[in-house]
């Protein structure tokens, strides 16, 4: 018969699953500090050796850094998504832009569809305020704030879809963009007319997510990145453009 013993588990065992689970679902992220060590045991009701015992577990495994007199933090997991010499290939060349963006459309695509049939009403909840800080920015004109925001909508309609791959995936890329490696998003606040129709693009999807239309969420992302690749493509050639132009200029002036 296929019956093994009940063996009891260790509680550091058990303190290990939560803090993985946490991890995993993307609840504590990268950089994030955990409480002192007293508080956390208190937390989890477990002893002060149980839990050293799972922290050094999750240290080894990776998961975990401890600073000595700062305490113990959440491993950057996604410093390993993509090696130093792809990065620094990503940043010399413009096409990158491209794929980059044509990646985000799919998937994000996807990740807006199934938040209408996953998420929660409390996932929801949450597009929706980080929406209404993207009008206050707005309306401030702080493009570095909006910029921010911007992040963080399309982040929590990653998380709304209850797909943990997909979370790090996307986290990954978030953490490229937010390095200035793929573009600036400043750029597309430059014009008056961009910084409106993204602020409404992001109204559009936001209003299919608490409808739970999924179709309209669908499609309402992809129509937002393909503009957000539209005027990126038209930023890019106006400035090959100024610069042949500015060749031209110094030709004649010189001659």
């Amino acid at each position: 018969m296929p019956f093994r013993p009940v063996v009891s588990e260790k509680l550091s065992h058990a303190v290990i699953r939560q803090i993985e689970l946490l991890i995993l679902r993307g609840i504590l992220r990268a950089g994030e500090r955990l409480p002192p060590e007293r508080e956390l045991a208190d937390r989890l009701q477990v002893s002060r050796p149980s839990l050293r015992d799972a922290i050094s577990r999750l240290q080894t495994a990776g998961l975990l850094n401890a600073k000595p007199g700062a305490g113990v933090y959440v491993a950057d997991v996604l410093g390993s998504a993509f090696s130093p010499a792809l990065i620094d290939l990503f940043a010399r060349h413009d096409e990158a832009v491209a794929d980059y963006l044509s990646f985000r459309r799919d998937l994000e695509a996807l990740a807006a569809e199934r938040a209408t049939k996953y998420g929660s009403d409390t996932d929801l909840a949450v597009v929706d305020a980080i929406f209404k800080k993207m009008e206050t920015a707005h309306n401030k004109r702080d493009a570095e704030e909006e910029a921010q925001l911007d992040a963080q909508f399309h982040m929590a309609i990653i998380e709304a879809s209850h797909n943990v791959v997909m979370l790090h995936m996307m986290r990954s890329m978030y953490e490229l963009l937010r390095g200035g490696v793929f573009y600036n998003r400043q750029v597309m606040f430059k014009q008056r007319t961009s910084r409106a129709a993204l602020l409404d693009q992001h109204r559009l999807i936001n209003v299919a997510l608490q409808r739970r239309d999924s179709d309209a969420a669908r499609f309402t992302v992809e129509a937002h990145l393909d503009f957000v690749k539209t005027v990126l493509a038209d930023h890019t050639k106006a400035r090959r453009n100024e610069d042949i132009a500015r060749q031209r200029l110094q030709h004649e002036v010189g001659d």
